[in-house]
């Protein structure tokens, strides 16, 4: 497909190429990782836990440092790039580790990555899109996302399939998509030139001169820390997704099932985040987010209710949707109400909040889901987002959301 497809700038191309690239290695790694530890490695359930608990503590720590960072140097391609050379060099490693711990520090490592290249990513796509497609250009890079995670599982079943318990193997050959995403990398035009768009396009400015609203902590308007408060408040019941494949399994799924299963969920967040992010460019970025969180209340709420497999299958893919309608959307609306020479420090606050906010849910949810029952743990997830949407209406009036997301057009 051509740069100009969707009329989207090459760079934002270029950097959706990156995202598919690099979840492609990530997910021919990650889902096998617990059979690795534990049948390979000899690790318990207790050491899979420290590993992703350490690993996800230190990305969201870095998110904020390298967002500022990105601010005060003006140089956010060279972050990024040092982002993902970082995960590309240590992802194959693993290959060659003969302990738990030598897991732990890789991952850990390669999470360090994806803190540093996150928030000035992003930040890096809000100046190449076009401020009336930024909800498509976020849309789209969640798609190609998604889409990598779909094909990395994939090819890791194919390979295990022409070569059984050969993970070593597999795990080596990530350095193949490693080194593409650097050459792709590589293309992408600074972010303090003149080369915004493809010859041919009319430019078209950004940012007005001056914020619109007055200035809070770390020059960022009062909107955008309304707004995370908004989304903080909607991660603390935003659980991580292994208690849905979890509730799957015990309701009779079988796990051969599962990774299918996955597959064809990021199959419905790859259509899903194409048209929520082009949505939202019309109809507004609260509109879509509410219809999101709205979606993922009656998913959770219908996990907690059915126990019949068929039925809880079709909830399940139509979780995807609420992922199209929110993670491009909520991007393109930091983007929107924060100044471009504070971008880098939103996004790195926006990732810090959805990491926080899940680790606190992770935790919660599972000790309802011990302590009282799965149901009671999926109602309360379903309760904290309806809360959420009451509360984003309450601070965000219909008119304020219409010049946020129109106020650059």
């Amino acid at each position: 497909m051509s740069f100009s497809a969707l009329g989207l700038p090459r760079p934002i191309w270029l950097l959706g190429w990156v995202s598919l690239v690099t979840d492609l290695a990530s997910e021919m790694i990650y889902p096998l990782l617990p059979i690795f530890l534990t049948r390979v490695l000899g690790a318990t359930a207790m050491s899979l836990g420290v590993i992703e608990g350490a690993a996800e503590a230190a990305s969201s720590i870095l998110k904020i440092a390298a967002g500022r960072l990105a601010d005060r140097t003006g140089a956010p391609k060279r972050i990024v790039l040092a982002g993902y050379g970082l995960s590309g060099a240590v992802r194959p490693l693993i290959a060659f580790v003969t302990s738990w711990t030598g897991v732990l520090g890789l991952r850990f490592v390669d999470r360090v990555g994806k803190g540093l290249r996150t928030a000035p990513r992003d930040a890096m796509l809000a100046h190449f899109a076009p401020p009336h497609l930024r909800g498509r250009a976020y849309g789209f890079h969640r798609a190609m996302d998604h889409a990598g995670a779909v094909a990395g599982p994939l090819i890791a079943s194919l390979f295990l399939l022409s070569y059984p318990d050969h993970y070593r193997t597999l795990f080596a050959l990530t350095i193949i998509p490693g080194i593409v995403v650097i050459l792709i990398l590589l293309r992408v035009p600074d972010t303090n030139t003149s080369s915004r768009v493809e010859p041919g396009e009319p430019l078209e400015p950004n940012e007005p001169a001056e914020p619109s609203e007055p200035l809070g902590p770390l020059n960022l308007p009062r909107p955008f820390l309304k707004a995370i408060l908004v989304i903080l408040v909607f991660s603390l019941g935003n659980a991580s997704d292994a208690f849905l494949l979890l509730r799957l399994n015990d309701l009779g799924v079988a796990a051969i099932w599962i990774p299918l299963l996955w597959s064809g969920l990021h199959i419905v967040k790859v259509l899903s985040s194409l048209a929520g992010g082009d949505l939202s460019d019309r109809l507004g970025r609260r509109m879509l987010i509410a219809a999101g969180w709205l979606i993922y209340a009656l998913v959770y709420a219908g996990f907690g209710y059915f126990d019949s497999p068929a039925t809880i299958i079709v909830i399940f893919l139509g979780y995807g949707i609420y992922f199209g309608l929110t993670e491009g959307v909520e991007k393109a609306w930091v983007a929107d109400l924060a100044p471009a020479s504070a971008r880098g420090t939103a996004f790195g606050i926006y990732n810090a909040a959805l990491g926080v906010g899940g680790l606190v849910s992770s935790v919660m949810f599972g000790i309802i889901w011990t302590r009282v029952s799965p149901s009671a743990a999926f109602f309360t997830g379903a309760a904290v987002a309806v809360a959420a949407i009451g509360l984003l209406y309450s601070l965000f009036s219909q008119q304020r959301n219409e010049e946020n997301t129109r106020h650059e057009r």
